[in-house]
């Protein structure tokens, strides 16, 4: 899919998702999540093209696979964080969606936390 029919299904899921609302509150609801979930779809199949790249580029340079692995963990966390938070947002649970977005967020940190000291540890090695 591309980008036009990406935004055409997202506007179309949009205004069916006002029209049900104005009848009953939770149908706009689920043609949102529907629609919703029908987007991210098309997001893992860009996402599986990303990941076949990033897969060639590291056969190319020697890099420590545990980096890639963990990088690949962070946008995964980012995406699923960002669906969830938008999704709780629509349904007007803008505290539940506050805390997904930080849960996400020291989940990230603390994946981090492990390349940040080999960064620390080379960069002591080049001061030494």
């Amino acid at each position: 899919m591309n980008v036009i029919q990406v935004g055409i299904v997202g506007v179309i899921g949009a205004l069916l998702a006002v029209q049900f609302k104005g009848g009953k509150a939770e149908y706009g609801i689920y043609m949102s999540v529907a629609a919703s979930i029908f987007l991210f779809a098309c997001i893992i199949d860009r996402l599986e093209i990303f990941i076949r790249t990033v897969g060639q580029i590291s056969s190319y340079i020697k890099m420590d696979a545990g980096y890639l692995a963990t990088m690949l963990k962070m946008i995964g966390i980012t995406y699923i964080a960002e669906f969830s938070s938008g999704i709780c947002k629509d349904a007007g649970y803008q505290t539940i969606a506050v805390q997904i977005e930080i849960f996400s967020k020291l989940t990230i940190l603390a994946l981090g936390m492990p390349v940040l000291l080999a960064l620390l540890e080379t960069i002591q090695e080049f001061l030494a």
